[in-house]
């Protein structure tokens, strides 16, 4: 009985022939990602600290000139949508470790600074943090292979 659908098996759309190699790193890329976040977020909580996407955020407006960014910057930098930037922001903004500054010109435009308190936060994160970096990824990965890893991924972006 013929339904009418294309049969996925004969359709020539659905005809690819992947690299069971690129398959592979595909998998693994899916796979090695999570699970070394994960671990660097044990040791970040183990040492009572937040978890890593606060670090990210703050680091990424410490970097920032004046400290500071618009909602959306922190967004596409983190790689997170408006909905999870904004109640990132809202938790951040809650400790004390941002403040938000409505723009005098546009009252629906704001920044994100980074507070005295988000810096010392950075402070005392980054040991934690580089350290299980370290542990995770540097003990595995001699520098030259970190380098052909950061080549081979800069081809994805």
């Amino acid at each position: 009985m013929d339904t009418g659908a294309p049969d996925p098996r004969h359709d020539p759309v659905h005809d690819i022939n992947l690299c069971p190699f690129v398959v592979g790193a595909w998998a693994r890329l899916l796979q090695v990602a999570p699970t070394l976040l994960a671990s660097v977020e044990a040791e970040l909580k183990l040492a009572g600290l937040p978890p890593s996407q606060w670090y990210d955020a703050l680091s990424a407006l410490d970097r920032a000139p004046q400290d500071s960014l618009v909602p959306s910057d922190i967004e596409h930098q983190l790689l997170l949508t408006q909905c999870t930037t904004s109640r990132l922001i809202d938790r951040l903004e809650t400790e004390g470790l941002v403040a938000r500054e409505i723009n005098p010109d546009d009252r629906r435009r704001q920044t994100v600074r980074l507070s005295d308190t988000g810096r010392a936060l950075l402070a005392r994160m980054w040991p934690v943090y580089a350290a299980a970096i370290e542990r995770h990824v540097g003990r595995k990965l001699a520098g030259d292979d970190a380098k052909a890893l950061i080549r081979i991924l800069e081809k994805l972006a």
